[in-house]
């Protein structure tokens, strides 16, 4: 592995990263499909997805960050080729994700009516708060979703949540134009119907995926543990030790953009679903990019159980730059069409002429966003967690925010500003976990030479 050229370490990258791109892709696609017919019903149920995505997506980005923890930690007894370890954290790792899917869907729906306290339009909220409640219940299938699929990542086997994904995103498709609009029958559901929708694919998804781990006969070698008896406090507080700090870094960074979105709420209706166009259109490449994040904490995860740091190091670079130049390339294709794409949300011409502008920011920020989303796929490769959190509080609540809140509310520039504090953000975010990375894993190379 020593000798492999930084060619052949893209090419390993790209394998093992597309079909989790494609997979991310999938995940996000749910919410984007929910916006592009939302918005058919006007701006008030657009924005009312933009409120109850923005907070859903805190609870989301929670369950996901602990279930990250799997697959790093899969990937590094793979390379050990240590079974029983294995086997071992796909019962615990199971077992920690339904129940924390259970408690964030408690908590989500006891604390849904409290969203009036935000200041946001009374129409928005209205049709938030029962969107919102099944969106929260969507966590528990989606948890044993991930659970299944990180398993298997760390097996370096993407390709099935991948096909997973596509089948399930098609039908939630179906499932909205039948609900949403009152089709085959059904009365007109609106944002409620979306949120339907959702409950239902995730359901499928996480059947699927568990169907495959559990019949599938490449993994009968893992299943000798999947019993309560070997049930094992000591490794799932390992998954959550990882996992937690994981989340805290997750929800420090959207929840920057889901506090943007209660700011911008701040500014009426209009404001609030162009966000959620464009936000919705910055989270597709964003997801897409966490994808070669994936590959990138399964190759630096497998090279450091491995033991081979100079491979660990040039699998995270490699994909670093491989995030950066496919971040390029979405600029490029979303300041091409920022005039465009807010039309197949909405014909309102306000919303369309706000959204154009904060396509035009999310275009120059792509760059820093899917650098900083892959150096800290890189980072949790090597186990590092902690100190990306506290990177991702400085870089968001600490310069994003308080720069956004200023240029929005006190220089003037509307909505504009707020997503310029994003801007701000990422960029320091990317510049900080990049160092982090090459610091780190130039220490573990030379400390094995030494």
């Amino acid at each position: 592995m020593d000798s492999f050229t930084y060619k052949q370490h893209f090419s390993k990258n790209f394998t093992l990263a597309y079909p989790v791109m494609l997979s991310q892709l999938g995940h996000i696609m749910v919410s984007v499909f929910d916006s592009l017919m939302v918005g058919q019903a006007g701006t008030l149920p657009l924005a009312g997805a933009s409120l109850g995505n923005s907070i859903f997506t805190l609870a989301m980005v929670f369950g996901l960050g602990v279930s990250y923890s799997i697959t790093p930690l899969i990937a590094a007894a793979d390379g050990r080729r240590n079974h029983t370890r294995i086997s071992l954290l796909l019962l615990n790792g199971l077992v920690s994700n339904v129940l924390l899917g259970v408690v964030l869907f408690l908590m989500g729906y006891l604390l849904s009516p409290y969203i009036t306290l935000l200041g946001q339009p009374q129409q928005v909220v209205a049709l938030a708060i029962p969107y919102i409640n099944i969106l929260f219940l969507s966590m528990v299938p989606l948890m044993v979703f991930q659970a299944f699929r990180q398993f298997a990542e760390g097996l370096s086997l993407t390709k099935q949540a991948m096909w997973i994904s596509i089948v399930a995103n098609s039908l939630n498709i179906i499932l909205n134009y039948i609900l949403i609009f009152g089709k085959l029958g059904f009365e007109p559901m609106g944002l409620v119907g979306a949120g339907w929708a959702t409950l239902i694919s995730r359901v499928v998804m996480a059947m699927m995926m568990a169907g495959y781990v559990l019949r599938a006969k490449r993994f009968e070698v893992f299943h000798h543990f999947l019993r309560l008896r070997h049930l094992s406090f000591l490794h799932m507080y390992r998954i959550f030790r990882l996992g937690l700090p994981i989340s805290v870094q997750m929800i420090c960074e959207m929840g920057a953009f889901s506090f943007s979105a209660v700011m911008i709420g701040w500014l009426g209706a209009k404001e609030l679903a162009a966000h959620q166009i464009a936000i919705n259109v910055a989270a597709v490449t964003y997801m897409m990019a966490s994808g070669i994040a994936a590959a990138a904490t399964i190759r630096v995860g497998n090279q450091k159980g491995l033991g081979n740091f100079r491979a660990m190091r040039m699998a995270g670079i490699s994909n670093l730059v491989m995030g950066a130049l496919f971040m390029i390339g979405s600029g490029l294709l979303i300041m091409l069409g920022n005039r465009i794409i807010p039309m197949l949300y909405i014909d309102d011409p306000e919303v369309i002429r706000i959204a154009s502008s904060l396509l035009v920011i999310a275009a120059l920020f792509q760059i820093s966003d899917g650098v900083q989303v892959v150096g800290l796929g890189a980072l949790r490769g090597i186990e590092d967690v902690k100190v990306p959190g506290l990177i991702s509080l400085l870089a968001y609540w600490g310069i994003g925010l308080p720069i956004g809140y200023f240029l929005c509310f006190k220089a003037g520039f509307g909505v504009d500003g707020i997503w310029t504090g994003l801007l701000a953000g990422l960029t320091v975010a990317a510049l900080l976990l990049t160092l982090r990375f090459r610091a780190l894993s130039s220490h573990l190379l030379h400390s094995k030479n030494m």
